[in-house]
C-alpha cells in the first residue's frame, strides 16, 4: 500500500533522482524539464512515457511546448509524494536517457 513519503524516505529517494527537483509548497510533487532537438522527438518521447505510465497506472501531469517537457509526479490519492512517483520516475529517466542519447 503506498504512503506519503517521509522527510527521510523523500531524502533518499531524490538522492537517485538528480534531474528532478522538489516542487515549492504547497505542491507535494517532484518535477523535470526536458529539452529535444525537435518537437516530433519530444512527442516521441511523450509518448514512450504515456505507455510506460498506463503500464504502472500511475500518470504524470505535463506540459509540451514545442521541444520542451514539464513533467510533474505526485499521487493525487494521497495528495503527495510516495514511492508510486519515485518509480515512474525512475522510468522517465531511463526512457529520457534512450531519447536523448
Amino acid at each position: 500500500m503506498a504512503h506519503l513519503l517521509t522527510g527521510s524516505e523523500r531524502a533518499a529517494a531524490l538522492l537517485g533522482l538528480p534531474h528532478w527537483s522538489e516542487c515549492p509548497p504547497p505542491q507535494d510533487a517532484i518535477s523535470r524539464q526536458l529539452s529535444f532537438r525537435t518537437f516530433p522527438d519530444a512527442f516521441a518521447f511523450m509518448t514512450k512515457v504515456a505507455l510506460i505510465a498506463e503500464r504502472m497506472e500511475h500518470h504524470p501531469d505535463w506540459r509540451n511546448v514545442y521541444t520542451r517537457v514539464e513533467i510533474t509526479l505526485s499521487t493525487h490519492d494521497f495528495n503527495g509524494l510516495t514511492q508510486r512517483d519515485i518509480r515512474l520516475a525512475h522510468a522517465i529517466d531511463q526512457a529520457a536517457t534512450d531519447a536523448l542519447s
